[in-house]
């Protein structure tokens, strides 16, 4: 007789874990031994020498509406983007070539942008004093291609991190925008350890078991004990709880790679949720009216599961991207501020590191 399938059990039904023993905010492990600032700097340069092919992140491709373009600046420059009669993504100033006007104020119609000034209508092509820049949508989010500003070799599309399939996943994009540098915001995410500290109402638990070059987990100072379970590559390696409610957690292991200047990927690669990714991307957007840097942080969070409940969640897909970008606008209102003090610190000679 064939045996009866075995019910799964409730660990394997929920994702959810109960903590043993909570340790309160102040007694937890300190962190500031591991999280060195030579090993956030190497990081950070080596993200830094990698080839972006002069694409920065635009905007969700949500955003992208039929009635009128999206816009915004980059590095000071006004840009426009939008979709012709035909679906393709047009991109290109955001000044119109004839007397000026803001481009980002006028309409879309039938996928031709209209001047409301006077009426110049703008197909995507080249025009007398207005010339298109490379597009491209990769599903989430919408890129824009500006050679003169990042000076590389062009590449024909951006770098984009690998995701999980999007007809299986739910996807929510967050923006928000600081007085401070690129680099700033991707020297936060590269610094795992302060998750636990700085963001208690979100994170617990938290681990650093492998940094860029070690195969070995790591000790409370940040030195291999042999274990071999580490990343071994360019990353660094998280386990962390995920904090629902009292002393409901989620369990994972994560890892932070970059994989071009201004980007920051944490890709879930075990635990609830595997394969899902957390893309930070960094845009300068030009200086404030006090000729102050300032930098659009784009969180993209492509969510999977393989859960019966996740189609379920699927379904409400338009009130759970709304949850997701809210909580990613709260961590980011903390981040944000950490990656101010940095450029403060910078650019007054004053950083540590």
């Amino acid at each position: 007789m064939k045996p009866e399938p075995r019910r799964p059990t409730a660990r394997a039904r929920y994702p959810l874990s109960l903590r043993r023993r909570p340790v309160s905010w102040e007694r937890q492990q300190p962190t500031w031994r591991q999280a060195r600032p030579a090993v956030i700097a190497d990081a950070l340069k080596r993200a830094q020498a990698r080839p972006s092919g002069n694409w920065y992140v635009f905007g969700a491709s949500r955003d992208v509406r039929d009635d009128r373009p999206l816009s915004g600046t980059v590095a000071g420059q006004e840009i426009v983007v939008w979709r012709t009669a035909a679906g393709r993504l047009a991109a290109g100033p955001g000044v119109c070539p004839h007397l000026g006007a803001p481009l980002a104020d006028s309409p879309v119609r039938c996928g031709t942008l209209v001047c409301h000034w006077h009426g110049l209508a703008l197909d995507g092509g080249p025009f007398a004093g207005w010339e298109p820049l490379p597009a491209h949508d990769d599903g989430v989010l919408v890129w824009v291609r500006l050679d003169p500003l990042g000076g590389e070799p062009p590449l024909d599309a951006p770098v984009v991190p690998a995701r999980p399939p999007l007809s299986r996943s739910v996807a929510a994009v967050y923006t928000g925008v600081g007085i401070c540098e690129p680099e700033d915001v991707v020297a936060n995410r590269l610094d795992p350890w302060h998750g636990a500290w700085f963001h208690p109402y979100s994170f617990v638990d938290l681990t650093v078991v492998g940094t860029p070059g070690t195969d070995d987990d790591l000790d409370r100072d940040g030195n291999s004990n042999g274990n071999g379970n580490g990343n071994g590559n360019d990353g660094f390696t998280v386990d962390v709880s995920f904090r629902v409610a009292g002393r409901l957690v989620v369990p994972v292991r994560a890892v932070f790679t970059t994989p071009e200047p201004r980007t920051v990927v944490m890709r879930i690669t075990k635990g609830e949720g595997e394969g899902s990714v957390v893309e930070t991307h960094a845009t300068p957007l030009g200086p404030d009216e006090r000729g102050r840097p300032r930098t659009a942080v784009v969180e993209a969070v492509v969510a999977s599961s393989d859960r019966p409940g996740f189609a379920a969640a699927r379904a409400a897909a338009p009130l759970l991207r709304r949850v997701m970008a809210a909580t990613a606008g709260r961590l980011w209102r903390d981040d944000l501020a950490y990656a101010e003090r940095r450029w403060l610190l910078r650019s007054t000679g004053r950083f540590p590191g």
